[in-house]
């Protein structure tokens, strides 16, 4: 990845993974947890989201392995037994983080459309706007990747809190026992399981190709960047 690739990318990975955590915080804050609200991480500045090895060293790992590039941020602290209704309660705020980069997806998707139609009526800003969609091009893939790796069934991941409510009881109690070796497992499958990867995150590919042809009208020409 070239400096240029990397100056368009930091900023939206950063804020695509911010705005995951701080859905999370929000709708606990919803459902009845002020733990986030009262730790202040409940906010949009990212210096208090930052996780050393999800939000730098993944990323970077990902890109110098050749594949798909995505991170976390430090996960929002929640209390579920402060929820008004635990189950209920666990789903939404663990569908939350996922769900907020669903949209987002398609928020950058329109967001390319405005400024191609602003490029149109001011034509001396196209260099400016052009690299914006260029970012936002970035936003889409970014917030998909977010959103299917995010619902992996492998703790911590959010899949995982969903994953759970589905197993009989007593597998329930182990797959949650489970958890405390989640991060080495995930590790050695991004590291060894990159066929079953790709799969998983096969429709995040297609509904990104789809999206970009969508938008493939708008986009403003970037010569001379």
């Amino acid at each position: 990845m070239d400096l240029r690739t990397l100056v368009l990318v930091a900023p939206v990975l950063l804020f695509s993974m911010v705005a995951h955590e701080y859905a999370h915080g929000y709708a606990a804050y919803k459902q009845g947890d002020p733990t986030a609200y009262q730790l202040g991480r409940l906010t949009w500045n990212p210096l208090k989201h930052i996780d050393p090895f999800m939000t730098v060293i993944l990323p970077v790992m990902l890109a110098v392995m050749g594949g798909p590039i995505f991170g976390g941020a430090k996960p929002v602290p929640v209390q579920p037994r402060n929820y008004r209704d635990y189950k209920r309660g666990d789903i939404i705020v663990s569908l939350a983080g996922v769900a907020t980069n669903f949209v987002l997806a398609f928020v950058c998707a329109l967001l390319i459309v405005l400024l191609g139609l602003l490029g149109r009526a001011l034509p001396d800003a196209t260099s400016t706007l052009a690299l914006l969609q260029e970012m936002l091009r970035h936003g889409i893939w970014f917030n998909l990747m977010l959103t299917f790796f995010n619902l992996l069934p492998i703790p911590p991941l959010d899949g995982s809190h969903v994953a759970k409510y589905l197993l009989p009881p007593a597998w329930a109690i182990r797959y949650v026992e489970f958890g405390r070796f989640g991060m080495l497992i995930l590790l050695l499958f991004l590291s060894m399981g990159q066929g079953a990867l790709r799969a998983w995150l096969s429709p995040a590919v297609a509904i990104n190709r789809a999206a970009l042809q969508t938008v493939a009208p708008y986009v403003l020409p970037v010569s001379g960047l």
